[in-house]
């Protein structure tokens, strides 16, 4: 074969397949994305700006963005220790454990919403000895940190939980045999492997939780500028037909996750080099 006519790739169809791609994205995601920004085209730009720079959208944007993040910094750790038990230990019930895990996945969240208010509220079965301790849950900026912890663990657990099963046991107790002790085993074999899986898990985990709606606004109060979520104001921009403030609102949800999501996805493939690079 001449060097003109180009190297063959081993599947065809290319061109089929990417077109399908780019079509369907297009269809799902592109288009309706859209949408949003030519609707935000209704306001100038100083009403935009003042939509956004409004105390209830700040405190509102805070809330979903603060307590994203951190319920997927707790969900990282917690759900490492979680993945590590079910992975490396056999012990009873195992296998039930593991299918707990996916059950806010399967779970309405009306219902999941509705289950951690009544668990949390000042007379239920955790709510009420935390009461008396002085911490409410319910209907306060904790109660939107526990729905979103809730939610957003599974996604860790299910995205670590492959990796560390295919890496062998065999590989740590070679660093084990070769003078490494279990700190160095944990920082220079486990977690650099395991990495680019936290990242995507945590990446997950953030989207999910800042998105979250039906979990949290049961368990939420929504009190404007004290425990009011971004999506929730934006349906109520909605109910009062204020539909180009929802969008403004809605736009730099959009945008702030993007550029978070973003930057997460810098730091995986860095990570996933440094990994092959050790290896």
């Amino acid at each position: 074969m001449s060097g003109g006519s180009g190297r063959k790739r081993t599947l065809p169809g290319f061109g089929l397949t990417m077109g399908l791609t780019l079509t369907w994205l297009s269809i799902v995601v592109l288009i309706p994305l859209a949408g949003l920004f030519f609707k935000t085209y209704e306001l100038s730009f100083d009403q935009f700006v003042a939509i956004l720079t409004s105390r209830r959208t700040l405190n509102a944007l805070r809330i979903s963005f603060g307590l994203a993040f951190a319920a997927s910094l707790v969900n990282l750790v917690m759900g490492l220790i979680i993945v590590w038990a079910l992975v490396r230990y056999r012990f009873p019930g195992r296998r039930i454990f593991d299918a707990i895990v996916d059950i806010p996945f399967a779970l309405p969240t009306a219902v999941a919403g509705v289950a951690l208010t009544a668990l949390f509220a000042q007379k239920g079965w955790l709510g009420a000895p935390l009461a008396e301790l002085g911490i409410k849950v319910a209907f306060r900026p904790l109660g939107i940190f526990v729905a979103m912890i809730f939610i957003g663990f599974p996604f860790v657990v299910r995205t670590v939980q492959p990796v560390l099963q295919d890496l062998e046991a065999e590989v740590e107790e070679a660093a084990a045999s070769l003078g490494a002790n279990r700190w160095h085993v944990i920082t220079k074999v486990i977690l650099p492997s395991l990495t680019p899986a936290i990242l995507t898990g945590f990446a997950l985990a953030f989207a999910r939780a800042v998105g979250e709606y039906g979990s949290v606004i049961f368990i939420a109060g929504n009190l404007p500028n004290v425990s009011e979520i971004a999506p929730l104001l934006i349906v109520i921009r909605l109910s009062e037909f204020r539909y180009a403030d929802a969008t403004a609102i809605a736009v730099i949800m959009l945008v702030v996750s993007f550029l978070i999501i973003l930057a997460i996805n810098r730091v995986q493939r860095w990570a996933q080099t440094r990994a092959a690079d050790a290896f």
